[in-house]
């Protein structure tokens, strides 16, 4: 086992996957000659060339359309936005022909594509630039949504959706990519739709997702200073969802805290408080409170990104409020 950055974990698990299967191939805004805006491809055009890591044009809509039609001709395309947020021009190739054309054409044309890149708040980038889209996408049938939180999780994640015969949706962290996290030297896969739990507990249940998991895991270690032992939930895959794990660990704590970063409105938390009390009703002491972003446009101002923000304080009172505890 080592010490590699996120960044590091993706570029290995492009690069490996692009060495064992020549039908993979990556393109973006500037992830060749630039080696990424985030040095996630740094390298990789030496090694593989121009005709397997691409420079575009500041083109979504362009670019993602060739993948899809890559995808649906044999090949297995890795499509990298800048951010997500301008994922949204090309929406209309990712929801209306990626994420259909297995269904419209009787299975006859499959689409097999990684779309990757950074979700979420990153800091002083302003409204435009510091939104989630796990739960807007992880509403499309036909597509399955992936978002990580540490570098073994990401690299054997995103080997695993390089293979999958489904268009993906791979969600990162700008904040995260020079995280370091163990990730061993040999080979290794992820199974897409299986949660991790990255801290067990007996007292109440913390679910999240990418950075947030990072939040959850030292809010839950102040409150075992003070004897409560929350088991924290790395969902890592948002669609398919693996509620099975969630389940059983409510069996266990009997209370759960989502917490996730983005609006509270039709979000990933909401769907896990509908499943939870339809699936898991009679081992609930407890409604399920979400710990959300704020119901507005991020703002550029520092100390209004950290209101908006998720922080340990606030998830803190959460579990004190469903473990019935004095505020």
């Amino acid at each position: 086992m080592r010490l590699i950055t996120l960044r590091d974990a993706l570029r290995e698990a492009m690069t490996e996957e692009m060495r064992r299967d020549p039908r993979v191939f990556l393109m973006g805004e500037e992830v060749a000659e630039y080696n990424g805006a985030y040095k996630v491809s740094k390298g990789m055009l030496a090694e593989f060339g121009s005709q397997r890591v691409i420079d575009t044009p500041i083109t979504e809509l362009g670019f993602a359309g060739i993948g899809v039609g890559a995808a649906m001709n044999g090949l297995r395309p890795i499509i990298e936005f800048m951010t997500w947020n301008f994922s949204i021009l090309a929406w209309d190739q990712i929801i209306n022909s990626a994420a259909k054309v297995r269904s419209m054409s009787g299975g006859q044309f499959g689409c097999p594509i990684v779309f990757r890149g950074p979700s979420g708040v990153a800091g002083q980038l302003g409204a435009q630039h510091s939104q989630s889209f796990e739960s807007w996408l992880a509403n499309t049938p036909g597509i399955k949504v992936i978002s990580t939180a540490t570098p073994y999780d990401a690299k054997g994640l995103l080997k695993s959706a390089i293979r999958d015969e489904n268009p993906i949706m791979f969600m990162e962290s700008e904040v995260e990519y020079g995280v370091e996290g163990d990730v061993p030297e040999e080979e290794y896969l992820i199974p897409i739709g299986k949660a991790d739990v990255k801290r067990q507990g007996t007292d109440v249940t913390l679910v999240t997702f990418n950075k947030m998991v990072k939040v959850a895991l030292s809010a839950a270690k102040t409150l075992a200073e003070e004897g409560i032992e929350a088991e924290v939930i790395d969902l890592r895959t948002i669609r398919p969802m693996d509620y099975d794990t969630l389940i059983e660990s409510v069996k266990k704590t009997n209370r759960m805290v989502v917490v996730e970063e983005s609006w509270p409105f039709a979000s990933v938390a909401t769907e896990i408080t509908y499943q939870i009390q339809r699936r898991a009703f009679d081992y609930m002491d407890a409604p399920v409170i979400r710990v959300m972003g704020a119901d507005t446009s991020v703002s550029y101002a520092p100390n209004l990104v950290s209101a908006f923000l998720p922080n340990p304080t606030r998830i803190i009172k959460a579990v004190k409020e469903v473990m019935y505890l004095k505020k």
